[in-house]
């Protein structure tokens, strides 16, 4: 049984190692704009949704050794094609207040920022009147794009 243990570690080491010879792309393309937020909103989104969400992430160190690595980089690379942060100006008014109600939905039902992030990055995560103040400066932009704040 000691012999088979040890053949199996080393076997998991052995690809260990070799999964490291995978590399991944872990890029921050040029900031070509950002959204405009009020400063204490644009804290709570640089400090909870920039890493994923932006131009501007943050490579942790385990985003160098797979198969973390792997994880990570194909989750920067879908949230930004969900959403980037720093792309937000260059979208028409539809585009913003469409993803504005999709940050609405995911921050009500508590789905942001993702417990799998949450894990290793406490400093993300939102209290109560953080998630608030989102969501206050979420529905006073959608007024702002949709003229309901207008006579």
């Amino acid at each position: 049984m000691k012999k088979l243990l040890t053949r199996f570690a080393l076997v998991l080491l052995v690809l260990l190692l070799a999964a490291q010879l995978v590399r991944v792309e872990r890029t921050n393309p040029p900031v070509k704009s950002e959204i405009l937020a009020p400063t204490d909103v644009q804290a709570v989104l640089e400090r909870s949704c920039f890493d994923c969400h932006s131009n501007r992430t943050r490579w942790p160190w385990y985003s160098r050794v797979a198969p973390a690595s792997w994880f990570v980089a194909r989750h920067v690379r879908e949230a930004r094609e969900d959403l980037n942060l720093t792309e937000w100006p260059l979208m028409d008014a539809e585009a913003q207040q469409f993803f504005l109600g999709e940050m609405k939905q995911q921050l009500e039902a508590g789905n942001m920022p993702l417990d799998s992030y949450l894990l290793l990055h406490w400093g993300a995560r939102l209290n109560d009147a953080e998630r608030e103040l989102l969501l206050t400066w979420i529905d006073e932009e959608i007024d702002l794009l949709t003229g309901a704040s207008f006579p």
